[in-house]
């Protein structure tokens, strides 16, 4: 089998598309199959290529990847990485570019594009009908739904960007959700081909730490993630603001309303910490130090309630307790999975909260109960396989049919 995957972000960045698919490739190859990634060059997060040439990548090129996959480079457009807009027209340049290159090679058994970057779909959908194989559209956000929450639609007249999206998932070959909870949407608004292969992670690469200490001076909550518009991480300031310094607050991380959230901190004297995104060693350390992990996206947006964080699969995998500022399905994968508290989006609430735990720290010990549960509905090594079976009884139905007819 031969796929061809399009994406905005790959390896060797640092993203939640590059988590996914770079660990699912791997399983694809172990299984045989070819897979061309057609990509930018990498410049995520900030907006231009802050690595060598020989990793991040040269345009019109192609290059290796780490488990033997091709990696077709396309131009992108330099920008400054905290501006919306240019993001967005630096996605339609490197879309554009992407048919031509997505051209070149062997012609594949399916073309594969992943949203959030909403160019990349019109790309995949051109190519599939110029190669003439199937396509399969991934949807990692709940999209038009959150365009119209985030207020980039107003009004009842659908935008130019819902109709783009819908035309293009109801084309699909194959649509596929990363929470049941909006294929389930999906489905309720005609579409037939809806599948649920959600995120995850490798877990044999994530360490199960031992509970924090039953006793300490002060209570150290940790958040690791995008610091935007959908996770509303001023709540998590204004409450730590109200404990003092017997608590401390570190953000890790990078987005569009970090800086707003730094001077929020400074105004208020909240004991808070601000760091860069960290990789590897440096990400399992400060799970180490934490008395509890937080997952958070804001409450007044109902696309949300169908939107599960990646990283809420890593915290449960670690081992440490979960402050979870969540509805939906990701409230009810955390109570599923034992592995914390889910609190509602004020900061009176969650400081609150953060007082009980500090008061009874024998709640912090989550157990293994959230490393159970990842290692049975989200690890990516099974998560692959479901993927695989999917595309393959696409492209090759007889086959499927065969196979699920012997004994």
């Amino acid at each position: 089998m031969r796929l061809m995957l399009l994406t905005h972000s790959y390896w060797p960045e640092h993203s939640p598309p590059q988590r996914r698919w770079l660990s699912l490739v791997r399983e694809f190859r172990w299984a045989g199959w070819e897979v061309d990634v057609v990509a930018p060059v990498a410049h995520y997060p900030n907006g231009r290529r802050n690595l060598p040439r020989r990793e991040a990548g040269i345009a019109f090129s192609h290059q290796r990847g780490l488990h033997g996959e091709t990696v077709r480079r396309v131009p992108y457009l330099r920008h400054m990485g905290t501006s919306s807009l240019a993001r967005f027209v630096d996605q339609c340049f490197s879309a554009v570019m992407s048919v031509p290159i997505g051209l070149l090679g062997k012609k594949p058994d399916a073309i594969l594009a992943t949203a959030p970057s909403l160019p990349t779909l019109a790309t995949g959908y051109v190519l599939s009908k110029v190669r003439r194989v199937p396509f399969i559209v991934e949807m990692r956000d709940a999209w038009p739904d959150l365009a119209r929450d985030a207020r980039m639609v107003q009004g009842s007249v659908k935008s130019l960007v819902e109709r783009v999206v819908e035309f293009v998932q109801q084309r699909a070959d194959l649509v596929v959700t990363v929470t049941e909870g909006f294929a389930e949407t999906l489905r309720a608004r005609g579409l037939k081909n809806v599948v649920t292969v959600s995120n995850g992670l490798d877990l044999n690469s994530i360490p199960f730490l031992e509970p924090p200490e039953i006793e300490s001076d002060v209570f150290r909550a940790l958040y690791l993630g995008n610091h935007g518009k959908s996770q509303r991480l001023d709540i998590l300031i204004r409450a730590s603001a109200l404990l003092g310094d017997a608590f401390q607050l570190t953000l890790v991380g990078h987005g569009t309303n970090r800086p707003q959230l730094v001077k929020l901190a400074r105004e208020l004297n909240a004991p808070v910490t601000f760091f860069p995104s960290l990789q590897g060693p440096e990400v399992v350390e400060k799970y180490r130090e934490a008395d509890t992990c937080i997952v958070s996206l804001r409450d007044d947006w109902k696309s949300f309630e169908t939107t599960v964080p990646s990283k809420t699969y890593e915290v449960l995998a670690i081992g440490r307790h979960v402050t979870a500022i969540v509805r939906g399905e990701a409230e009810r994968i955390i109570q599923e999975a034992g592995g914390g508290d889910v609190v509602s989006a004020n900061p009176e609430a969650v400081a609150q909260l953060w007082r009980e735990l500090a008061a009874d720290r024998g709640r912090l010990a989550s157990g293994a109960s959230g490393r159970e549960w990842v290692q049975k509905h989200a690890d990516y090594a099974q998560l692959a396989v479901k993927y695989m079976e999917k595309i393959s009884a696409l492209v090759r139905p007889d086959c499927a049919a065969e196979r699920k007819q012997m004994p």
